[in-house]
């Protein structure tokens, strides 16, 4: 997707289909990129990780369905379709898809 402006609205429907699980693999949808916010919706198949990273700004993350390990801060979490982890810029974190699994990444970028 394009650069979406700060000012235009924007529907996004049929993630499903548009970004299906492939197996063995991790792919990505970037859906919203402007000057305060970025959306990209993953999908992983089971087994699929991503290993310990940092982000430089706070971000949102939301299981959309399947299960997953999360690791924040060296302390694991089981999510479940619907929970939310919100991180604060530069903490260390890392996941692991126990079954096929999509989930929405937002990435909070600072006021102008």
């Amino acid at each position: 997707m394009a650069r979406t402006p700060d000012d235009q609205s924007l529907v996004v429907t049929g993630l499903a289909d548009d970004l299906p699980i492939t197996t063995s693999a991790t792919t990505s949808r970037s859906l919203v990129d402007n000057d305060r916010v970025r959306v990209v919706v993953f999908a992983f198949d089971t087994g699929e990780q991503l290993t310990e990273h940092t982000a430089a700004m706070p971000v949102v993350v939301q299981l959309l369905t399947g299960a997953m390990r999360f690791e924040v801060a060296g302390e694991a979490h089981h999510l479940s379709p619907g929970d939310c982890v919100y991180l604060a810029a530069k903490e260390p974190h890392s996941l692991e898809a126990l079954e096929p699994s999509r989930m929405s990444l937002v990435m909070v970028r600072a006021a102008a």
